[in-house]
C-alpha cells in the first residue's frame, strides 16, 4: 500500500511555469513506476506522462517538448516540471501508481492557466 500527496498547483498565465510535486509513503518507492495524469471539467482523466522504475520517461503528445517528469528516489517524490503552460492545461493534476495491478491516486492539485 502507498499513500500519494500530490503539491504545486496554483494559478498561472499563459507561457508560465509551475512544478507539481508528488511524495509516495513507504520503502518502495524506488520500484515504482510513477504517473501524473490530469482531468479536466467535463473530460476524462487522461495520462500526461510517466517514469518507470528504471527512469524511462513517456510522455502525452499534447506536453511532449514542454512538460518534464523525474523522480528523486531518496525523497520518495516524483516532479512534473510544466513549462510554456497554456489554457488547455488547465485541470486537476494527479498522481499515480499500481502495486500489484492495484492503482493509487492522490488527492489531485488544481493547476489554472489563465489570463
Amino acid at each position: 500500500q502507498v499513500q500519494l500527496v500530490e503539491s504545486g498547483g496554483g494559478l498561472v498565465q499563459p507561457g508560465g511555469s509551475l512544478r507539481l510535486s508528488c511524495v509516495a509513503s513507504g520503502s518502495n518507492f524506488r520500484f515504482l513506476n510513477m504517473g501524473w495524469y490530469r482531468q479536466a471539467p467535463g473530460n476524462e482523466r487522461e495520462l500526461v506522462a510517466v517514469v518507470t522504475s528504471g527512469g524511462s520517461t513517456t510522455y502525452a503528445d499534447s506536453v511532449k517538448g514542454r512538460f518534464t517528469i523525474s523522480r528523486d528516489n531518496a525523497k520518495n517524490t516524483v516532479y512534473l516540471q510544466m513549462n510554456s503552460l497554456k489554457v488547455e492545461d488547465t485541470a486537476i493534476y494527479y498522481c499515480n501508481t499500481e502495486i500489484l495491478w492495484r492503482p493509487y491516486w492522490g488527492q489531485g492539485t488544481q493547476v489554472t492557466v489563465s489570463s
